[in-house]
């Protein structure tokens, strides 16, 4: 009896902490940096999503996790067809489209940059649980920032890290 309460006790533990869990991901709306237009996450609907964010003048974290995933999209062949890797920048200031376009497109052309204004970023890196912030060095500054890279099922749930 004592064995069965025990297991009770550690299940309903399990079960509370995942009730309790923050939620990962959400709506956003961004700028499809190909198209100008204001895309959503409903829009991908159907698909899986590799969702990264960064910056292009990021020296390190950024270009080697765009080339794994450029990697991994090459290794999938065929399969990849059914995944749209976004890339959404953190620095909207120095990120213009066309230079999104530019630098998603130097990786795998099935990139996708996006980009918007700052609140929309914030508002996208918030429901994803990104971090990011400005550091001044100098007459520059780089982009403090987490460097998830998030798995959206084609239904629009997280499914991991």
């Amino acid at each position: 009896m004592a064995g069965l309460i025990f297991v009770a006790a550690i299940a309903s533990v399990f079960w509370f902490h995942h009730r309790q869990a923050p939620s990962v991901g959400g709506p956003f709306a961004l700028i499809d940096a190909r198209s100008g237009r204001q895309v959503s996450d409903t829009d991908f609907r159907g698909q899986w999503l590799l969702i990264f964010f960064g910056y292009t003048h990021c020296p390190d974290v950024c270009p080697t996790t765009l080339s794994n995933i450029a990697e991994a999209m090459s290794q999938l062949g065929p399969s990849a067809d059914r995944i749209v890797p976004l890339f959404i920048t953190v620095d909207p200031e120095r990120d213009t489209l066309p230079i999104l376009v530019d630098y998603t497109a130097a990786f795998d052309p099935r990139i996708v940059g996006l980009s918007g204004s700052p609140a929309q970023i914030q508002a996208a890196a918030n429901a994803y649980r990104i971090y990011y912030a400005k550091r001044v060095i100098g007459d520059d500054y780089f982009m403090d920032h987490t460097s998830t890279v998030h798995v959206v099922r084609p239904d629009g749930t997280h499914a991991s890290t």
